[in-house]
């Protein structure tokens, strides 16, 4: 069943206005769609990979060395930064360490902290990565699907959801 479709399930007791509805209706769309968003931006990697014979790795991983880049840090700090929305990071850390895409080192202060960075393989895939991205971005504005005023606006409104669901998360406690 579908978030939309879940309109109809809410209890009588929670009684939404005329408007309200509307906006819930289209509130349950916008979260369904960032859902499959998310699913179809990692099937084009995979696709992407498939074709390029990159196999050894998913677009998960490819999505978490993109996002590192130059930087080196702790597992902690992927989530923190935002580089990371998984639950199975050290999972995905493993993997690419085993594989040859991540350098690992135990902190010198903390023994528990291990700092990650990308080796030379790693900076490979996050190129293939970024020139995916790049075309990607091309396309969108010389087929006039989306110009730069367009993608300010969703950027704006997205970043809006976020903190509103922050601060949902930070006043239950």
């Amino acid at each position: 069943m579908s978030l939309h479709q879940n309109l109809k399930q809410i209890p009588a007791e929670t009684e939404l206005s005329a408007a309200n509805t509307a906006f819930m209706s289209s509130y349950l769309d916008s979260l369904t769609l960032v859902e499959r968003l998310h699913r179809l931006l990692l099937d084009v990697i995979k696709d992407e990979f498939e074709r390029v014979g990159v196999l050894e790795i998913n677009a998960v991983q490819a999505l978490l060395l993109f996002n590192i880049g130059e930087n080196e840090v702790t597992a902690g700090e992927l989530k923190t930064r935002g580089y990371y929305q998984g639950s199975n990071v050290s999972y995905n850390l493993k993997k690419l360490v085993d594989a040859g895409y991540m350098h690992h080192e135990r902190s010198e202060v903390d023994r528990r902290s291990v700092r990650v960075r990308l080796t030379s393989k790693g900076r490979e895939i996050r190129l293939i990565v970024g020139k995916l991205f790049a075309t990607h971005a091309d396309g969108l504005v010389t087929r006039g699907v989306m110009d730069q005023q367009g993608i300010d606006d969703i950027i704006a409104s997205l970043r809006r959801m976020e903190r509103y669901w922050t601060e949902q998360i930070r006043y239950i406690y």
